[in-house]
């Protein structure tokens, strides 16, 4: 039959949260109104006591890890993770092994995600074959496959040509090209920002240019094939400034930051610390600074994790030697409401969409709307509640957290995707 939720509040167009209730049905959103009597139409009735009723969250950046990481993540603990983090929809990235570059790889992933998936996951394709960089792979093909656009994820395309032909094929088939920007040529191997903290910790720096140098080239080819081009978590100015100046242009680019970029830099980073070390690396204050200037003025379109989990092991081997990467699903949502929402640095409505209708709208999803008709996948948040992060509670396998003890508001106590409940604060689901 269905569920009813009382007595939640909604965000309004002007900010303000109004009374309303839900009735889902056959996983859609049925009803909304200020009042709804329909015990005798539904399963289940959950008392709301008032939290906050949102659409359900959109990430496009996640690692599920599965196959070929499960020490890491799956695709069970990875969105048990997101669920419980108040995302119903997110993109998973492909550098598994083996990596989704072909049909049957593909398959066979969309099989293990309709098994094991409690939340919507939407599959990348690699660009090159393995990841490699080398020879793309059929692009015309497998974008006739459920899959949510091209990427080579953690490796940036090296050459222009790779990019150039890729962009291509993409537009054609009218699917995007994602990308991780970063210069192999000029990374040096470093393992932090040059900046600051090299010199302090005296590590090997990652200078800001690899990432916008590449972001720079890739735009104008944007520009010459007409292809949606999307710039994976952004972390400088001046990648800040060529977005800015491309989008003025009319060239079809879009852009992410991470949670972790806008609540850091480079100045947090005390020790030799592998919670810290994440690629691209935290940067300096005013690159920080720059990233919400840039989401505020619609430059950067929205927020993603980069959800990037891996065993303790793996990151107790110091700055040098551990991977890059941090947990974000179960913690986004409370850490930018706690830290910028609380200070009044962007308001409740401007955070809601970024995790929503924009990521939806930017890449012409039917989800992360909040009306009749659309699909029911909803987050139920407590905005009052504080507690502290706990790295040990997490439903991810990744403990790898660089917030581990912060103490934060906005904690999502329900999820519904589709329809169902896949989150439950204090229950088993």
């Amino acid at each position: 039959m269905g569920i009813l939720l009382k007595n939640a509040k909604q965000l309004a167009d002007n900010g303000q949260l109004i009374d309303c209730e839900v009735l889902i049905q056959q996983g859609i959103i049925s009803e909304i109104n200020t009042k709804i009597e329909a015990a005798n139409q539904v399963d289940r009735i959950i008392d709301c006591r008032g939290k906050l009723l949102t659409p359900g969250f959109i990430d496009v950046h996640i690692h599920l890890r599965e196959p070929g990481g499960e020490h890491k993540e799956t695709i069970k603990t990875g969105t048990k993770a997101a669920a419980r983090g108040g995302y119903t929809t997110v993109c998973a990235m492909p550098n598994t092994n083996p990596v989704p570059d072909c049909e049957t790889a593909i398959t066979s992933l969309l099989k293990k995600i309709e098994q094991d998936a409690v939340v919507r996951v939407l599959p990348y394709a690699s660009i090159t074959k393995g990841l490699k960089g080398e020879e793309l792979t059929n692009i015309e093909q497998l974008s006739k496959l459920p899959i949510f656009a091209f990427t080579d994820d953690g490796v940036g395309i090296q050459t222009a040509d790779a990019m150039l032909q890729a962009m291509k094929t993409a537009a054609k088939n009218g699917k995007a090209i994602v990308a991780h920007c970063e210069d192999n040529t000029i990374v040096y191997g470093g393992v932090v920002h040059d900046g600051d903290v090299s010199k302090r910790l005296k590590l090997p720096g990652i200078p800001s240019i690899t990432e916008s140098v590449q972001i720079a080239r890739d735009v104008l080819l944007a520009e010459a094939t007409g292809c949606h081009y999307h710039v994976c978590h952004v972390s400088t100015k001046e990648s800040v400034r060529i977005i800015r100046d491309a989008k003025k242009a009319g060239i079809p680019v879009s852009a992410e930051v991470t949670p972790h970029h806008l609540l850091l830099n480079e100045d947090t980073v005390l020790e030799d610390d592998t919670n810290y070390k994440m690629n691209p690396p935290l940067r300096s204050k005013e690159d920080q600074e720059a990233l919400l200037e840039g989401l505020l003025d619609g430059t950067i379109d929205f927020v993603a994790t980069d959800h990037a989990p891996h065993s303790e092991d793996e990151k107790n081997q110091g700055m040098l030697k551990a991977p890059f990467g941090i947990v974000g699903l179960e913690t986004a949502f409370p850490l930018l409401y706690s830290k910028l929402v609380k200070s009044g640095k962007i308001t409740l409505k401007q955070l809601i969409d970024w995790l929503t209708i924009k990521p939806a709208n930017v890449f012409n999803l039917p989800y992360g709307r909040l009306e009749e008709q659309a699909f029911a996948d909803l987050t139920l948040i407590d905005l009052e509640r504080e507690i502290k992060i706990d790295k040990h509670s997490f439903y991810s396998k990744g403990r790898n957290t660089p917030f581990h003890e912060w103490s934060v508001m906005g904690t999502p106590v329900l999820t519904i995707c589709n329809g169902s409940i896949v989150y439950e604060e204090d229950t088993d689901v």
